[in-house]
């Protein structure tokens, strides 16, 4: 009887219709979502590791600034709002491996200790952030404290002696401390860069897009032949573009810096701009870049301190971020050489940023014929009064510079005005 009942059971089963064997479409989607999962994970696993390694690099060579307070460990977000900040950034005349295969000659014959040639004081200011970018000129005689080296040994304080001495004299740690004795402002974070850094930073941002008047810009000094119009520079040009100072205005040093805000004020605009910050594989690209190519203060030594700084900056207006030139007389030991403190016109610059007002320039936007106004800045449209309009906001509180300090904003577009030089 069992092996009846079994025989029923087994017949029973083999009634029902065959079960379909996978279709080729159905193993592929498998397959394919196998893979993405395996692709989403490497994906991310790559991510974490690139993450990972620049913040192992960003703090390699860290220096200590000699007036450092203790700044608080970095945590993910932005910045104190309440809290003002500098940061030095310091330009050198370092050759490395791309530079010297670019200058050849020049790099060889750099055996008089290395120059700090592009000196810029980066201030931030509280919330509402505003920006205020000040170049200090290479040839300005300043006096300098004492200062302690890398090696703890100290560097004698001088009564007079030019700017771009300072790092072969004690390093990064003695500029921050000479450029906050001038100016009355506490530097936090600082860091070098080289040329090989500059052309690195501006290859990452796939160039810089600059403008060219007057007659073209052609030095051959600097290895620079830009006719007029606008150009991208990248690698050796845009190298050649910010060292040029025969091709401009009147071949002077102050020439140079006001060509260089030129640079700095477009690659500002396009690294705040939404297609970058949008973009990580920009930002990315662009992290590995800084941590490859500068050597920070200890202060500035972790990528979460980077990226704090930088969320700082993200909401800042471009015509609240403004590059100035500081202002200067000629030096009457060195007419027509060296230059001194403006102290009396630098006054108003530093009790603005001391107080965290937004600038006002009412200078120029060059010194030495170098640069000129493209475009005015837009201006935002103010609307319509009516009796039923909201109460306005109170102006917000501006500081007007005087008129011996020039500079730009960077919602205004410049042209370096070119003279031709051979």
């Amino acid at each position: 009887m069992s092996g009846a009942l079994d025989d029923a059971k087994r017949s029973t089963v083999a009634r029902h219709a065959d079960l379909p064997t996978p279709s080729a479409l159905s193993t592929f989607l498998k397959l394919l979502g196998v893979a993405l999962s395996v692709l989403l994970v490497s994906s991310i696993a790559v991510a974490g590791f690139v993450f990972v390694d620049v913040l192992n690099r960003v703090g390699e060579g860290a220096v200590a600034l000699e007036d450092d307070a203790e700044v608080a460990p970095p945590s993910l977000g932005a910045y104190p709002s309440d809290k003002a900040f500098s940061i030095l950034i310091v330009g050198t005349d370092e050759c490395g491996e791309v530079s010297t295969q670019l200058l050849g000659e020049r790099c060889e014959k750099s055996d008089e200790g290395s120059r700090n040639d592009v000196n810029l004081l980066v201030h931030v200011s509280a919330a509402p952030r505003n920006v205020t970018v000040v170049s200090f000129p290479r040839d300005l005689m300043v006096e300098v404290p004492e200062c302690t080296r890398d090696d703890g040994s100290t560097a004698s304080s001088m009564a007079k002696a030019p700017l771009n001495s300072l790092f072969d004299h004690a390093g990064i740690s003695c500029i921050a401390k000479t450029v906050s004795d001038l100016s009355g402002i506490p530097i936090e974070f600082a860091a070098k860069i080289s040329f090989d850094g500059v052309i690195a930073i501006t290859d990452a941002m796939g160039g810089v897009e600059v403008c060219v008047a007057g007659e073209g810009i052609r030095d051959s000094q600097a290895g620079i032949d830009l006719p007029v119009g606008t150009h991208t520079v990248s690698g050796a040009n845009a190298l050649a573009f910010i060292r040029t100072r025969h091709g401009v205005g009147d071949e002077s040093d102050l020439a140079r810096i006001s060509n260089q805000q030129q640079y700095m004020s477009r690659l500002a605009k396009k690294i705040l701009s939404a297609e970058t910050l949008t973009d990580p594989s920009k930002v990315l690209r662009l992290m590995n870049t800084v941590a490859d190519n500068i050597v920070p203060s200890q202060s500035l030594s972790n990528a979460l301190t980077l990226t704090q700084l930088a969320l700082a900056l993200k909401d800042v207006r471009f015509s609240d971020f403004v590059f100035v030139q500081y202002p200067n007389l000629d030096d009457p030991d060195n007419p027509g050489i060296k230059v001194v403190p403006d102290y009396d016109a630098a006054e108003p610059l530093w009790a603005a940023l001391i107080a965290g007002e937004p600038i006002t320039l009412s200078g120029d936007v060059a010194t030495n014929s170098s640069v000129e106004l493209a475009t005015p800045p837009a201006t935002e449209e103010t609307p319509e009064t009516s009796e039923t309009a909201a109460p306005t906001e109170a102006p917000e509180t501006r500081a007007t510079l005087p008129p011996e300090i020039s500079g730009q904003s960077v919602d205004q577009d410049t042209c370096s005005v070119g003279n031709q030089a051979k």
